[in-house]
């Protein structure tokens, strides 16, 4: 069933404990790299989302077999042909999530052509695939642009000395794929450092590649001729903890989040820790306490990882705009990802945007419940969080788009006590 509404009666300090589910970011590149592997991949704690519902059907249009079984995902990439690749992946598919962008590295690496449309994802400011292209044509891949896509071909891709000119995620995840099982050795310069950057190469690496320096600004990947199934646990989703951490900043209480990467939200945690919020790390993850209203954050500003990540600006806007004082942030990676400020402020939120990258936040003493529209993944989950926040009851349309990120975002707040359902 897909999500239209989100229900939420607000106003109740949190209490209780989740799991937090296997990383979005993480497993859809993973499920990328398993095309390059001869034999079968078993990829555990994978989240059962729509962006990898479509995933799964992308790689079976390209002669994989795929199933399921609990929260394991079984991918058999042996019959791989270029056929498929060349005729088109399904439309509904391709331009249902930006991730499929980095099926272009791992189809050249495996079958040396593709055509793929040109893929979509929430709209939150440009995002131009202009880095992933030049990479992979530095590494003998011709590419040839269409009004509907992109035709991607090679004779044989081989390693080189790439620079990107700023820390894209995406072009440093297709140019790890391609250069997986080129001939020789790729020098990737100016690469991301995100903690989903090593769980590729960690994945890669557990099937046979040879690649070091994941996590660092300098990734050098020596080709395999051959890479051999593994079975790879996600880690738990940075994002998803964070969320759930600002409602119960927003709300106050205390929870448990089990399996939250505490070793990947450095940035944010140190934020939070500003604006009151107790937090310990345990062997089981996250304890959170919130005790009284969270004091403003100040300045933040969005950075590449390891700063504070782009993701959470909508979630921790909504926990400034409850906090006692003036918080600024300004937003650095993308433009235009303001897309709650409207619906915060129907909600009684004080919010003035100063310019396209920047918003001032005079914190009120609560929000008030509200019918709001959520346009985009991440802001949709910050009015979701915004309404277990508020007086009264609060309705977040739009719920397909919290979907793409949350599995089942009403039963995990539920756990931690708020009253919420969805349909």
């Amino acid at each position: 069933m897909i999500l239209e509404t989100v229900y939420i009666h607000g106003g109740i300090a949190l209490q209780g404990q989740v799991k937090i589910q296997g990383s979005k970011n993480a497993v859809l590149p993973i499920l990328a790299g398993t095309l390059l592997v001869k034999g079968t991949c078993v990829i555990e704690n994978c989240p059962r989302l729509k962006d990898v519902y479509l995933m799964q059907t992308l790689l079976k249009s390209l002669g994989c077999l795929v199933s399921w079984e609990n929260n394991s995902l079984k991918v058999n990439a042996e019959k791989v042909e270029l056929y498929p690749a060349l005729s088109g992946m399904p439309t509904e598919a391709v331009r249902g999530m930006r991730s499929s962008v980095i099926l272009l590295g791992a189809l050249l690496g495996r079958v040396g052509a593709v055509f793929l449309e040109y893929p979509g994802g929430c709209v939150i400011g440009k995002r131009p695939i202009d880095m992933h292209l030049s990479a992979l044509a530095k590494m003998g891949a011709e590419i040839v642009e269409h009004p509907r896509g992109i035709y991607a071909s090679t004779k044989g891709l081989a390693g080189t000395e790439i620079t990107l000119y700023m820390p894209s995620v995406g072009a440093t995840e297709n140019v790890i794929l391609a250069a997986a099982c080129a001939e020789g050795d790729t020098v990737l310069h100016g690469a991301a450092r995100e903690p989903e950057i090593v769980c590729l190469c960690d994945f890669l690496n557990a099937c046979g590649a040879d690649i070091t320096g994941g996590g660092t600004r300098d990734i050098r990947i020596h080709g395999k001729e051959k890479l051999t199934g593994c079975h790879f646990r996600v880690p738990g989703d940075r994002i998803v903890a964070g969320t759930y951490l600002c409602a119960c900043m927003a709300a106050g209480g205390e929870v448990l989040l089990y399996d939250a990467p505490a070793g990947q939200m450095e940035a944010f945690l140190q934020a939070a820790g500003r604006m009151g919020a107790l937090i310990q790390e345990n062997e089981e993850g996250l304890y959170i306490q919130m005790e009284d209203r969270p004091k403003a954050v100040g300045y933040v500003e969005t950075e590449p990882y390891p700063g504070f990540p782009t993701d959470m600006q909508s979630l921790f806007l909504t926990v400034c705009a409850v906090a006692e004082g003036e918080s600024v942030l300004k937003e650095t990676i993308f433009e235009n990802r303001f897309h709650t400020l409207s619906a915060l402020k129907e909600m009684g939120a004080k919010i003035e945007q100063e310019d396209s990258r920047q918003v001032r936040v005079q914190g009120v003493e609560s929000l008030r419940g509200s019918t709001v529209s959520a346009t985009e993944l991440r802001g949709g989950a910050a009015l979701v969080i915004a309404g277990a926040a508020a007086e009264g009851s609060t309705a977040v349309d739009g719920g397909r788009f919290i979907e793409r990120g949350y599995e089942n975002i009403c039963r995990d707040l539920r756990e931690l006590g708020v009253r919420i359902y969805g349909v």
